[in-house]
């Protein structure tokens, strides 16, 4: 597998994850805008080749996600 290819199948992986995750979280309207953003722009770049600033952005939304938890900004919903 070609460097291009693993960063593209990690992109992807961290995206369907992010995107998952981030359908089930609830809390502070700004923190979920930023988050969708960020997930609205790895698509973007992935669309369009970028893959290093697709990655990037899916890095963000899950940093956003994890700290929103861990400082109790967002919560997981049942």
């Amino acid at each position: 597998m070609s460097l291009k290819e693993e960063l593209e199948a990690e992109t992807q992986k961290w995206l369907e994850k992010a995107e998952d995750l981030f359908e089930n979280i609830s809390g502070d309207e700004d923190f979920l805008e930023n988050i969708s953003a960020y997930i609205d722009d790895s698509h973007y770049f992935l669309d369009n080749g970028d893959l290093i600033l697709a990655f990037e952005c899916v890095v963000w939304a899950w940093a956003w996600m994890e700290i929103g938890l861990q400082r109790n900004i967002l919560a997981k919903r049942d």
